[in-house]
């Protein structure tokens, strides 16, 4: 894995492959293209009809599965639902979830010998759906962090970087907390992008700054609305999200990144399971199964993430720091 740093290459590199240029979409409407400065581009098909990379199952792997799940036959995976393009989203038959989420967890269950079924919620109802076991595994983006890690356990499998979007010619550029003071920022709640702006915003008033002035908004559409109009500077999320976002619309672009784990730990995405039900090593099996034969690579590239790739999936490493209290 690459070093942590504020300024991360690979990040930046994410950013820009994707936010220079975007061609338009094709008169059907079932893909778009994102394309890099250097004319290579990366061609999503946004219909029903995934075509997903796929792989065989491996029962050395399989026999790991808990007996109550290989007897059920079907893996039961959670994403949070909303348009969060390119990690999980609808096709354009606006109920079949695709993206790179879906594409993983598919890959997983390929390995398990299970069937995937997946179901899109709101982003809380993800943690109590996990909490209730009415699901297996969440693949929705999530950051392992200290809190998380006392309820659940984890299995990485993408790094976790966050951007700053802004209205296209903002001007504006990311660092650090002395940017933000005294900005408007959109975030959603719950997120670890939330608990990295709040600390900023307390740093900032140490400092003896303006805090941040943090909105939320219910979908991501009244989000891009204040955005264009002026009524917030920033929305911080999952810079995948924000990269796509401004690539594929040409109305705002990606004002800085920066490690969802904070300045000190590269940020890490996992699946994420209920503690100790026996899931997660079969699951990090898996994902080391595709990291290896390569259908892992192809699944980011497809979706223009390949500079998110892990070399391994590792099982609850260290995540997000508490907040000092």
């Amino acid at each position: 894995m690459s070093s942590p740093t504020i300024h991360r290459t690979a990040a930046a590199a994410l950013a820009a492959a994707l936010a220079l240029a975007a061609c338009g979409n094709p008169s059907d409407g079932t893909t778009t293209e994102v394309a890099a400065a250097e004319g290579a581009g990366t061609k999503i098909n946004l219909s029903p009809q995934q075509r997903r990379v796929t792989t065989g199952k491996v029962d050395s792997i399989a026999a790991e599965v808990p007996k109550k799940i290989r007897g059920r036959g079907t893996l039961e995976l959670v994403t949070a639902s909303g348009s969060a393009a390119p990690l999980s989203f609808y096709a354009t038959d606006d109920k079949t979830v695709i993206g790179v989420e879906a594409d993983i967890a598919h890959l997983v269950a390929d390995v398990l010998g299970l069937e995937p079924r997946i179901s899109a919620v709101s982003w809380e109802n993800v943690f109590v759906g996990l909490d209730s076991a009415k699901y297996d595994v969440g693949f929705s983006n999530i950051t392992v962090t200290e809190e998380r890690k006392e309820k659940y356990d984890f299995a990485t499998y993408r790094e976790d970087n966050l951007g700053f979007e802004a209205k296209k010619g903002s001007g504006l550029r990311i660092t650090g907390p002395r940017d933000v003071a005294g900005r408007t920022v959109a975030v959603r709640s719950g997120t670890n992008q939330e608990k990295l702006l709040i600390e900023w915003s307390e740093e900032n008033e140490k400092a003896g700054r303006e805090p941040v002035d943090i909105k939320y908004y219910q979908n991501d559409s009244d989000t891009y609305l204040a955005l264009r109009s002026g009524r917030i500077d920033l929305y911080l999320g999952p810079n995948p999200t924000a990269a796509y976002h401004a690539a594929t619309t040409g109305q705002t672009e990606v004002a800085g990144t920066y490690s969802g784990a904070g300045d000190t730990l590269q940020g890490l995405i996992a699946a994420t399971t209920e503690k100790d039900n026996g899931l997660v090593e079969p699951l990090a099996d898996a994902l080391n199964h595709v990291i290896g034969n390569g259908t892992y690579a192809k699944v980011l590239e497809r979706w223009g993430l390949t500079d998110e790739a892990v070399t391994k999936s590792e099982i609850n490493p260290p995540g997000l720091p508490r907040t000092d209290t």
